[in-house]
């Protein structure tokens, strides 16, 4: 048999062909419309009986993987935190606030209601027990395992649908089945698996669709062709509506959709300007439209679901908070007259309301503490005095701070000075030279409240009223306080600083309420507010009034999407777990998601299988630039049809890869290597092609001719995948291991999971199972240290306990103590480096005791309860409360540095609180969002 060579020769020239790509003689004609040369009908729908048998089965082996031992650990692990207790808030209607889209999130919560979860159980720990409250935990892991299991019967219909021959579509398979990272995902509460099995989904129906479209003319506008692309139209809209990684989707889907429209441009004989349209606006209405209408969908059912105030209310505006049950406000006068009482918002920062309480400041002037707190109080309430007491009729000054209520109102102009007066506390807002007692920075000076009932204040309790008229809602809001239409900045008249407050908590003696200091060289928007509640007791019924304007759907929604973009960008500090895009195609790190009993949970990949996709990928970049090449020379390779087919196939896959993979080199956010497992999809279909072409397509090399090579070679790479698979199977089930185990397989020291978990002898885990005593506590993943710093010194220890009946007979033989100095990574700092802060950051104290167990001949124990000790720290994709920075914390921190000019307070107000070291808290607590 003659077959056309792989790299066929120059023009004019003469050569001879050592190896070949298989063409079936119907294809050598090149086609006269916009049919695909060498296309074949790839119809799943019509595929034989016997596949689908063999679909089922791979389905059931997958479904027997994902679901072994779904129920342990039966505690709390990592993520589960944050979107097991979304679950909790959508089924309370307590609105928070996340980085995600809602469908997976919607899912699970379906999934825990229909199961009779009812939100009572917050998930507030790693290692929270679920047996004890009846959460049904396991139905909730049932969903993210099922869309595991589903993504199985995917790959092997895409697969089917590209062209690839049975055999090879069960190696993908199977691929997916014992990939130990997707295992791990999916036996979780977790978004990857939805992220995942709608990001196949969309790769199936797009391949279906491509294949019909490829067939040319008389399949275009069929029943199929519109099924197909409407599928895939759901399937971006599902993805998308999990993660905004589905936006690479979206870009891969698309970018292949206007590669179709630019070859129909092409098609002069059968296309007519009109048809070419119509194959647009089906394009647009199917790949566009349903997207967007889906994910809107998605944000309405959020919003019906979460009509409650929560905890993530605090990140959006009054107007989207007043919408909420009890948040709502009544009709308010919208004049502002001297000796209205009024609450006074700050306008950027969201953080709620001008207050004070009858707490004084610990350093500084020790005066009334003046705070931002985000919830509607008494203590919010200020009296607006003229810097002069007004004169009766009589001609007598009227003193007091009531001395306005019986007067014709004086309505507040702009430029006018005032003073305030708290009310419940009879204090006047008061500023001077004294450096707030946070935020120590030349350019801020204190705010406090000054004074008692009766006294007249000083000229420090002046403030000059600067209406802001660019921000102002009417003309009459841009001339005197209006309320809710005006915004305005309060300027201390003595030193010119002006009323200010951001993104920084004071500590624990202020309640961790939001620092407010008086700014001389503020930046605008956080000297920016206005006034929301406001009463005068001349103004009647019948005065003019205001309330928030209802926003609508569009409007939250819009409003909704940009604080989910700038909390997702704000993501950028240093976490225990995170990566580099770099390091994931080589499988240079993993997660570490829990630990307890001497087990662990560690998300890492089967090495087998990444490694072997990473390589494809690189050989068919190989074999891209060499065709470059070689068409740049003059060679005719793009005549060769199955060249084409090679081509094209394979690299519409690497197309999804380089899409899925390469956006986050841009992304200066926190990454993890679960960011990889989309692009590791499509890495897996690159391998299976190149594989189906090299043993069933390409002559010249002997496999096309010798099956059973190729199927051998199946056979092997699938056994050595399994054996992979089991080697670190301990890891995605949380199972016993030991440490030989363990450290047989552990191939780099960048796989950092702590083999020392891990007991010596499996049998000694059922001796720790029947010793443990009841209650156990449970501990978090360990955080790895750096390798560069020793434990050198003591920590405090008093006398141990022990419980366990295994150690009744062994005593303790002696206390030592430690000092150790952390940073708010819990990391070890060393001598140099704790003299190097001094003075510059302040140090809070823990206390541990710790028990060490020894036998009769002084040999150390391991202790049963202790576990995997140390703390996972929380993931950074998920609820976050308004970015704040906490000066005090659970666990040894360092206070953030005071700023020392406007700039760097603005990139002090970008960052977000250090969590508690290791100790992951729920949606309703989390400072930090994962992915």
């Amino acid at each position: 048999m003659t077959s056309e060579s792989l790299f066929p020769s120059k023009s004019g020239e003469t050569g001879t062909s050592q190896t070949a790509i298989y063409a079936p003689k119907s294809h050598k004609r090149k086609p006269a419309d916009y049919t695909s040369h060498g296309i074949t009908d790839n119809d799943i729908f019509l595929l034989p009986g016997s596949d689908y048998q063999l679909m089922g089965l791979l389905t059931a082996i997958a479904m027997a993987v994902r679901l072994f031992r779904i129920y342990q650990p039966s505690s709390v692990v990592f993520d589960e935190v944050h979107f097991g207790g979304f679950a909790s808030k959508y089924i309370k209607g307590k609105f928070f606030m996340d980085v995600h889209p809602p469908l997976a999130k919607l899912l699970i919560t379906l999934a825990g209601w229909l199961a009779g979860f009812n939100g009572d159980f917050d998930f507030k720990d790693i290692g929270k027990d679920y047996l004890e409250p009846g959460v049904p935990y396991v139905a909730m892991r049932l969903l993210p395992a099922l869309m595991g299991v589903m993504t199985v019967p995917a790959m092997f219909l895409t697969l089917k649908a590209a062209g690839c021959r049975t055999m090879t579509a069960a190696m993908g398979a199977g691929f997916i089945i014992f990939e130990n990272s997707l295992l791990t995902q999916s036996r979780l509460i977790l978004l990857d698996s939805p992220l995942i099995v709608f990001t196949a989904f969309t790769a199936l129906a797009w391949t279906c669709f491509t294949n019909q479209h490829e067939q040319g003319p008389p399949r275009a506008f069929d029943p199929s062709w519109w099924f197909w692309l409407a599928a895939t139209g759901i399937g971006l809209g599902a993805t998308v509506s999990v993660k905004w990684v589905g936006l690479f989707t979206i870009a891969w889907v698309g970018s292949l959709a206007i590669l179709q429209m630019w070859v129909l441009l092409g098609d002069t004989r059968t296309v007519t300007p009109r048809l070419w349209f119509k194959h647009l606006f089906a394009r647009a209405f199917c790949l566009i439209g349903i997207p967007v209408a889906f994910y809107m969908a998605l944000f309405a059912i959020h919003f019906v679901c979460l009509v409650n105030p929560g905890d993530g209310d605090g990140f959006m505006s009054s107007e989207f908070q007043a919408t909420l049950n009890t948040k709502s406000m009544h009709d308010v006068p919208v004049d502002v007259a001297l000796g209205s009482r009024v609450s006074i918002r700050h306008h950027n920062t969201q953080g709620g309301y001008l207050h004070s309480h009858n707490h004084m400041y610990p350093t500084g002037s020790k005066q009334q503490q003046i705070t931002l707190y985000p919830h509607k109080d008494e203590n919010n309430v200020w009296l607006l005095e003229n810097q002069t007491q007004p004169e009766g009729q009589d001609g007598q000054t009227i003193s007091g701070s009531k001395a306005w209520d019986k007067l014709s109102p004086t309505m507040i102009q702009d430029g006018a000075v005032l003073r305030l007066y708290h009310i419940t506390t009879d204090r006047r807002l008061h500023s001077h030279d004294v450096r707030p007692p946070v935020t120590e920075a030349e350019w801020q000076n204190e705010i406090s409240a000054y004074g008692y009932e009766g006294f007249e204040g000083d000229a420090n309790d002046l403030f000059r009223v600067e209406i802001v008229k660019s921000m102002c809602d009417g003309a009459e809001a841009k001339v005197r306080l209006r309320t809710i239409q005006t915004k305005f900045k309060l300027v201390h008249l003595m030193t010119g600083c002006s009323l200010f407050s951001h993104k920084v908590k004071l500590p624990e003696w202020a309640f961790e309420q939001q620092e407010v200091t008086c700014a001389k060289q503020g930046t605008l928007p956080n000297s920016i507010w206005y006034i929301e509640q406001n009463e005068h007791p001349i103004l009647g019924a019948d005065a003019e009034k205001v309330n928030y304007r209802n926003p609508g759907f569009l409007a939250k929604f819009w409003e909704l999407q940009k604080v989910m973009w700038t909390t997702n960008a704000g993501l950028v500090e240093s976490h225990a777990w995170d990566s580099r895009p770099p390091s994931w195609p080589i499988l240079r790190r993993g997660i570490n998601f829990w630990g307890k009993d001497h087990r662990q949970i560690y998300l890492i990949g089967n090495p087998v299988i990444w490694w072997s996709s990473t390589l494809a990928i690189a050989i068919y970049m190989t074999f891209k630039g060499l065709s470059i090449l070689r068409w740049q020379r003059g060679y005719k390779d793009y005549e060769n049809v199955s060249f084409k087919r090679f081509d094209y196939e394979i690299g519409t896959s690497v197309l999804g890869w380089f899409f899925h993979y390469f956006p986050f080199f841009l992304m200066a956010r926190q990454l993890f290597l679960h960011h990889y497992l989309p692009a590791l999809y499509f890495a897996i279909m690159v391998l299976c092609q190149i594989y189906d072409f090299a043993t069933n397509r390409i002559s010249g090399i002997g496999m096309r001719e010798r099956p059973f090579i190729g199927a051998g070679g199946i056979v092997a790479f699938l056994a050595l995948s399994i054996i992979a698979f089991t080697m670190y199977a301990p890891l995605a089930y949380g199972d016993p291991w030991t440490q030989d185990l363990c450290n047989r397989v552990k191939l780099f020291d960048t796989w950092d999971w702590d083999c020392n978990t891990f007991h010596k002898e499996l049998s000694q885990y059922s001796v720790s199972a029947s010793s443990a005593p009841i209650g156990e506590k449970t501990s978090a993943p360990i955080v790895p240290l750096p390798a560069d710093v020793k434990v050198e010194n003591k920590t405090p220890l008093s006398d141990g306990v022990v419980t366990s009946q295994a150690f009744a007979a062994e005593s303790i033989l002696s206390q030592e103590e430690k000092i150790e100095y952390r940073d708010q990574d819990g990391n070890l700092l060393n001598e140099e480096q704790v003299k190097a802060l001094d003075g510059k950051v302040s140090f809070s104290t823990r206390y541990e005791t710790r028990t060490r167990v020894v036998d009769a001949q002084g040999r150390e124990l391991a202790d049963g309860s202790a576990g995997a000790e140390g703390f996972g720290p929380p993931h950074p994709d998920v609820d976050r409360e308004p970015e704040t920075i906490s000066d005090g914390s659970r666990i040894s921190k360092i206070s953030s540095p005071a700023t020392a000019s406007p700039e760097e307070d603005l990139s002090k107000e970008k960052s977000v609180e250090k969590a508690k070291t290791g100790i992951p808290r729920p949606a309703s607590e989390g400072h930090e969002a994962t992915n």
